[in-house]
């Protein structure tokens, strides 16, 4: 078997017994999750079920036990810059953009996290082919020069997608990506999720269950810092614990309309 086999065989992430305690509280609970590349994976859940705590814990930033497996490395034993290296990378809920800089900027800036130091230190002649892509992809190729700081909010979450992009990294942990944005900039954002999602593992961490319908192919829901249950969109709305511990009555409107939707297609 050769080596590109090997990797590609090993690109999801797994995920087994991982626990957060924080002084005898526990955040994450032995959660168990495998993460498809390929797959949009949806985390849902009621404020403090553990989402973005597990998402801390696979990228470095809090303390976790158990086990979070990518390419036959162990992610839960790494520093969060050598995960970055390691190709995981992830947003938080608001994007974190040099504001002061353009969005060309941002994304060189990136971009050097995979460049040696001599690399950093020498004068860029043009914008690297790697940059151009990810500009092209996120749809911001003619605000490459604008400051960062005076993007709508839509734009800063796409250069923070774009900023993960130029790092090249296969598995994304997305926080909440589309609070705060508009019908249109949702559905540009979900539209992007899905030609970005065929080659990489992404995970979104979403409160905005209209979106989670729309693009979701694989959904998690935690609660009490424990997996409740996971599936399709479908299996998860029909699930009476998931109606009871989130979604409420929304779920039965929700089922009543993808009923109505499956008997007139």
């Amino acid at each position: 078997m050769t080596e590109d086999v090997r990797a590609e065989q090993s690109d999801h992430l797994e995920v087994q017994g991982l626990t957060v305690d924080f002084d005898g509280f526990k955040a994450v609970n032995n959660v168990d999750l495998t993460l498809l590349q390929g797959q949009l994976h949806f985390l849902i859940g009621p404020n403090g079920a553990g989402k973005t705590t597990l998402v801390d814990a696979i990228t470095g930033l809090v303390r976790g036990t158990g086990l979070a497996q990518y390419r036959d490395r162990d992610l839960l034993s790494m520093r969060s810059h050598q995960i970055t290296r390691l190709g995981v990378g992830r947003t938080f809920q608001t994007a974190t953009v040099f504001e002061e800089l353009s969005v060309l900027q941002n994304l060189d800036i990136a971009g050097g996290v995979h460049r040696s130091a001599l690399g950093l230190l020498r004068a860029r002649r043009g914008v690297p082919p790697y940059v151009e892509a990810a500009l092209e992809t996120v749809g911001l190729s003619h605000l490459r020069h604008v400051p960062a700081g005076i993007l709508a909010h839509g734009q800063k979450q796409w250069l923070e997608i774009g900023m993960l992009l130029v790092q090249d990294a296969k598995v994304m942990l997305l926080d909440e990506p589309v609070a705060g944005m508009s019908a249109e900039e949702r559905e540009e954002t979900g539209n992007l999720l899905r030609r970005i999602g065929h080659e990489r593992t992404i995970i979104v961490i979403e409160h905005d269950m209209d979106f989670v319908r729309n693009y979701a192919d694989w959904v998690t829901v935690m609660h009490a810092g424990k997996v409740l249950t996971a599936g399709t969109v479908a299996q998860v709305q029909a699930d009476e614990r998931v109606q009871e511990v989130y979604l409420g009555r929304t779920a039965e409107a929700a089922a009543e309309e993808l009923a109505a939707e499956e008997a007139g297609a």
